[in-house]
């Protein structure tokens, strides 16, 4: 008896010491995340902090102009942690792309001209099988079809499984994976194109746009026109909308400055976190305002692998 109550003692030891190693694994595991999430959002605070001395700097320097050339938009910062880890912060512009949401205006009405761009855009990247109609439709207000290509809910409800259109402005770019017609091939060769921004009328840097989005600028502009701009950037950025139109490659199109623009207001500030064999992400969609004010739209914590740019040491001073 006292042999089985021995043993009885031990299994029931045995169990409770697992049950508390897993809680504190658990309790560990949590508190990493929290440590890792919170130098992400100090990294965040950081890139606010460089995006602010660049308004200033601009501001004194009398040059209302953000381009690639910058420093910040060159290189991606290491930062090391008092734990012998690292931040990476990388600051993304988002400027230079199509702003879905600059296809419907706050009053319902589409905008042909971001309509007509975003269009061309389809057609430059190949991309036959999303019709940009469907795309309007997507976040119109009413559930009638722009056009004979475009799509509501009846067509969205036939799917398996259903859902409806959004009718409402693009909370997120990863939303055109559900429209009519679009594949994760069309997707991935679309998404350094667009932006999904939160406000209507926000334009496009000219100094940012990619090769794609300068060719959707106008139907006769062609690939190798679109790289020569491209080349000329390189040497010298624009400084103002006229030097740009005036560029040979757009003469006799008529392009207009509608809807262009040099400076910037949305960015994405891109942190990863290295520390104790850990890693935590965190991409920040911050709006820059005409002060030079930095504030936080939404966070992101799923992303993972965006830290692209060459890296520059920041030291502990």
């Amino acid at each position: 008896m006292v042999l089985l109550a021995m043993a009885l003692v031990v299994i029931l030891a045995t169990g409770m010491t697992q049950q508390q190693s897993v809680r504190v694994f658990r309790a560990g595991h949590y508190l990493a995340q929290q440590q890792g999430h919170s130098v992400a959002l100090g990294a965040e605070v950081f890139a606010g902090q460089i995006l602010k001395r660049d308004f200033d700097q601009d501001r004194e320097d009398g040059a209302a102009v953000d381009s690639p050339d910058e420093f910040w938009a060159r290189y991606s910062a290491i930062l090391p942690l008092d734990d012998g880890g690292v931040a990476e912060v990388q600051i993304d512009e988002l400027g230079g792309r199509i702003n879905l949401n600059d296809l419907v205006s706050p009053a319902g009405q589409v905008d042909t001209t971001t309509r007509d761009r975003l269009a061309r855009l389809l057609q430059v990247l190949d991309i036959n099988e999303v019709p940009v109609d469907a795309i309007v439709d997507w976040i119109d207000d009413n559930d009638q079809t722009t056009s004979a290509y475009g799509a509501e809910d009846g067509e969205y409800l036939l799917s398996d499984p259903s859902y409806r259109a959004a009718n409402q402005p693009f909370a997120s770019v990863s939303e055109l994976r559900l429209i009519r017609g679009m594949t994760e091939e069309a997707y991935t060769a679309l998404l350094p194109h667009v932006a999904a921004l939160p406000v209507h009328g926000t334009g496009i840097n000219v100094n940012f746009a990619t090769g794609a989005v300068l060719q959707s600028l106008h139907q006769e502009l062609t690939p190798a026109q679109a790289e020569s701009i491209l080349e000329r950037r390189t040497e010298e950025r624009f400084e103002n909308l006229q030097d740009f139109l005036a560029l040979p490659e757009f003469a006799g199109l008529g392009l207009k400055s509608a809807g262009l623009g040099l400076r910037s207001r949305f960015f994405e500030v891109v942190a990863r976190i290295t520390y104790d064999n850990r890693v935590a992400s965190l991409v920040s969609l911050v709006y820059r305002d005409q002060e030079g004010k930095v504030q936080t739209v939404r966070r992101d914590a799923s992303q993972k692998a965006r830290i692209n740019k060459e890296p520059f040491a920041v030291s502990e001073g």
